[in-house]
């Protein structure tokens, strides 16, 4: 009974830990301490859009030790375009290098949907969505 009841529980704190840490489905956000998360590829956001709540944060998560170079502004065909946007959170050349390695983009205060892009890597896009 006592094997049952510690397999049990290893399954359910398996289970949390695999939710907390984004291994289930989900529509693309995963809600974190702070913000809301969004992972990097090896050449590319794991999701181009997110939609978050107006005050939050975004996170930045890379997956795989390549570089990424993000700042303002979006690829357009083949094309970086910088761009500031009113109302959004103002990233230069913010460099992220290491598998694992967090950075916070934030917060956003205005509604609307602002634009942001890996100059390292062609069509590298994400678009930041506030509500």
């Amino acid at each position: 009974m006592k094997k049952l009841i510690a397999a049990f529980v290893a399954l359910f704190l398996g289970t949390i830990l695999v939710v907390a840490c984004g291994g289930g489905s989900s529509s693309g956000t995963s809600a974190t301490s702070g913000g809301n998360t969004v992972h990097m590829t090896s050449n590319n956001f794991a999701q181009p859009s997110i939609t978050i709540s107006k005050g939050s944060n975004v996170m930045l998560v890379d997956d795989v030790s390549v570089t990424h170079i993000i700042s303002n502004g979006s690829w357009q065909n083949n094309t970086p375009h910088p761009a500031k946007e009113p109302g959004a959170p103002v990233v230069s050349n913010l460099t992220i290098s290491t598998s694992g390695q967090t950075a916070t983009i934030g917060p956003f205060n205005t509604a609307g949907t602002f634009h942001y892009y890996c100059s390292v890597h062609v069509g590298m896009n994400l678009a930041v969505v506030v509500q």
